[in-house]
C-alpha cells in the first residue's frame, strides 16, 4: 500500500514542478495576472496533495 503513495505522490510532485515552470513562463512572458494566480492556487493545492500521500506512505510504511 505504501508503494502505491509513493507513486502517486511522485506524480504529483512531477505535477507541482510542470504547473511551477509554467507559471513562471507565464510570469517571464507577462502574461495575465489572472493566470498566475489560478496557476499558484492549484500549485499550492497539489503541494497539500503531495505531502497528504508522503504522509500516508510513512504511515502505512510504519505499520
Amino acid at each position: 500500500m505504501a508503494t502505491v503513495f509513493n507513486i502517486l505522490a511522485v506524480l504529483v510532485m512531477v505535477a507541482v514542478v510542470i504547473v511551477l515552470i509554467r507559471g513562471l513562463i507565464n510570469m517571464m512572458r507577462g502574461g495575465s495576472a489572472m493566470t498566475s494566480n489560478k496557476l499558484m492556487q492549484t500549485r499550492v493545492l497539489l503541494q497539500f496533495v503531495a505531502l497528504v500521500l508522503i504522509m500516508l506512505a510513512v504511515y502505512f510504511t510504519r505499520k
